[in-house]
């Protein structure tokens, strides 16, 4: 039976593109169309879908709105995003994906592109991510703010002592990071035993917009990795979107940030396995490996290949808190996970292998 889908776009044009795109595939149908928000809302308290593709700037009601409506009243919907690539979108996809939406595609900036096949991919690609995902629909009665700075509450860790202080953490998720990124990045203490590196799978621009967020909500400082930045303690530096992030170890003994344009690895760029596998020369101790919620297998390889020369501690999302459970599981069938978690214990998971400065 094919998979029901309604299309939300205040564009008669792009309503159309998007509808024909779903509709080459057998999996899927287009059953209805809105062309606002107000719309939208109406059809979901009284109909489900299998997924709702969603756009930001409508009349009437807008996309963040029609969210915040869908939360406030407990209405289920396992929506994803289609935005542009400009910085004001940037920052209400990620408004967007906090509220509940589970990912985004980046809409084409004209209508030969938006009929393109690398558009077609994505819009599929993502699609059938989520019909397939058991928690999708579940995903958004997560809650719809991160934590204030001062009301982040975790349990008190036990400082580090003698050997083995020396520890890095680098983290990588996809499909419902973001929205995962909230219940662990807002929960580290600010005096964090360890730098944080963190990939998650984004286009330029999105990113930043992510980082920008995550540290206004945090205690921990967080920020869009740059050329040359030098690893500190308490600090989460993540990859910018469209660049690999490779982690240098320099004569000082410090470890500096290095970004690179190489090609996009299985259509990743960044990739995770780039960062794993560039610490495996690295001078820490131990690297704390941990995998959340994403589509694909990315980050498997680099954290195998980093097992040979260094020593790592690996935690996964387990299943049930997984919008999409395809990296975590990836990693778990190895063998080399040693503490599997719900994403509301990964982060005093992280301190409780790292601890405190």
């Amino acid at each position: 039976m094919r998979k029901n889908i309604l299309v939300v776009d205040d564009s008669a044009l792009m309503r159309k593109v998007i509808c024909d795109i779903i509709n080459t595939d057998s999996t899927f149908q287009v059953t209805d169309v809105c062309k606002d928000g107000l719309e939208a809302y109406m059809k979901l308290k009284s109909k489900e879908y299998d997924a709702v593709i969603l756009d930001i700037t409508m009349p009437r009601m807008n996309g963040l709105e029609l969210l915040e409506k869908l939360q406030s009243e407990g209405i289920k919907a396992s929506v994803i995003i289609v935005s542009t690539l400009a910085t004001r979108d940037a920052d209400e996809t990620i408004r967007a994906m906090e509220l509940g939406a589970i990912d985004f595609v980046t809409k084409p900036g004209n209508i030969i592109e938006a009929k393109g096949e690398d558009f077609k991919r994505q819009i599929l690609k993502v699609l059938k991510a989520v019909v397939n995902s058991e928690n999708a629909k579940n995903f958004p009665a997560a809650g719809a703010k991160a934590p204030k700075k001062q009301m982040v509450a975790v349990t008190p860790p036990v400082k580090m002592a003698g050997p083995g202080r020396n520890k890095l953490i680098a983290l990588a998720c996809s499909t419902g990071g973001p929205k995962a990124l909230q219940s662990v990045i807002p929960y580290l203490p600010k005096n964090m035993g360890a730098p944080m590196v963190l990939v998650q799978h984004m286009p330029p621009g999105f990113t930043k917009s992510m980082a920008e967020r995550l540290d206004d909500v945090s205690q921990v400082r967080v920020k869009e990795a740059e050329e040359g930045d030098i690893l500190q303690k308490g600090c989460v530096y993540i990859a910018p979107g469209g660049k690999h992030m490779e982690i240098l170890k320099k004569p000082n003994d410090t470890h500096v940030v290095h970004l690179n344009d190489k090609p996009a690895i299985g259509g990743l760029r960044p990739c995770a396995n780039v960062t794993y596998e560039s610490l495996r020369t690295s001078g820490y101790d131990q690297i704390v490996c941990v995998v959340l919620t994403g589509m694909g297998t990315d980050g498997t390889g680099g954290i195998l290949s980093l097992r040979e020369k260094k020593p790592i501690h690996v935690i996964s999302q387990d299943a049930a808190s997984c919008v999409v459970y395809g990296m975590p599981k990836s990693i778990a069938d190895t063998g080399v996970v040693n503490e599997v978690v719900p994403l509301t214990e990964v982060a005093q998971t992280i301190i409780k292998n790292v601890g405190v400065q």
